[in-house]
């Protein structure tokens, strides 16, 4: 009887697909460095960016847990810190102008791409969910969406903030109104979107 009594707790732990809270700690540093980047302000945006994805991967890697995500982050921000110092200022007024452009850009490159060998979503999946399941068609199938629906979104940011730099009359849109929609409806998604999924296959 006990050894009956346990298998469904055993199995609802088992059947979350995904853990999100730590992707939305990986994204931290980008949502930074979107809110606080301008033509004048993106080298502190930048530092800023690297000192919150040091601070909150510092634990994982402290493990030996190295996310793509997180080591993307640290090596872009980084970088940008070291074109701040550098690089003059009139070398650098491409990326004043389109450095959220480009941080946008990135995301989306490093989420679709890791579409081709290993969903970054499922990396952080893997920490709450049992390895016995990591090959299973739901998880498999829930992180390739969600790896899927972040890097569109992310994509679509940087199209929107192109188009707040060739539209400068509808830049509160595109800089501000869209991407915080975007970010919103993908937070949401990846929230309930696993469990929706889970409960139709079932």
């Amino acid at each position: 009887m006990g050894h009956t009594d346990q298998r469904p707790a055993t199995r609802t732990r088992a059947e979350v697909p995904v853990g999100t809270r730590g992707v939305f700690f990986s994204f931290a540093p980008w949502i930074i460095f979107g809110v606080v980047a301008g033509p004048s302000t993106w080298k502190y945006a930048a530092l800023a960016a690297l000192i919150a994805a040091v601070v909150l991967s510092g634990k994982d890697m402290l493990r030996g847990r190295y996310f793509l995500l997180d080591m993307i982050s640290i090596v872009f921000f980084a970088v940008l810190c070291v074109l701040a110092l550098a690089l003059h200022r009139h070398e650098l007024i491409w990326l004043e102008t389109y450095a959220q452009v480009i941080s946008n850009g990135v995301v989306a490159v490093v989420a679709l791409g890791s579409l081709l060998s290993d969903p970054f979503t499922a990396q952080y999946a893997r920490q709450t969910v049992p390895r016995e399941l990591w090959a299973s068609p739901v998880f498999v199938h829930v992180n390739r969406v969600l790896t899927v629906a972040w890097g569109v979104v992310f994509a679509l940011m940087a199209l929107s903030t192109w188009l707040a730099i060739r539209l400068p009359g509808q830049s509160d849109w595109f800089n501000w109104v869209v991407p915080v929609a975007l970010l919103v409806w993908a937070v949401k998604f990846t929230e309930r979107y696993p469990e929706h999924y889970r409960q139709r296959v079932a």
